[in-house]
């Protein structure tokens, strides 16, 4: 079953929406989108954030 991460679900104005097969492979995609797309190092997510991004990824 494929994952999907929508940034608006994260609070943010964004309409992006990501999908992997993997929570893995999402997480990569969301941290490349937050840096192209928001100017977010993902260096620089804090481990609290992270937790926010893992728990609004929803089963599609």
């Amino acid at each position: 079953m494929a994952k999907v991460l929508r940034c608006r679900d994260l609070g943010m104005n964004c309409p992006k929406e990501m999908r992997a097969e993997t929570e893995e492979k999402l997480l990569k995609l969301a941290a490349e989108h937050a840096e192209k797309d928001h100017g977010i190092s993902a260096a620089m997510i804090p481990p609290s954030v992270l937790a926010m991004v893992k728990a609004a990824i929803k089963d599609e």
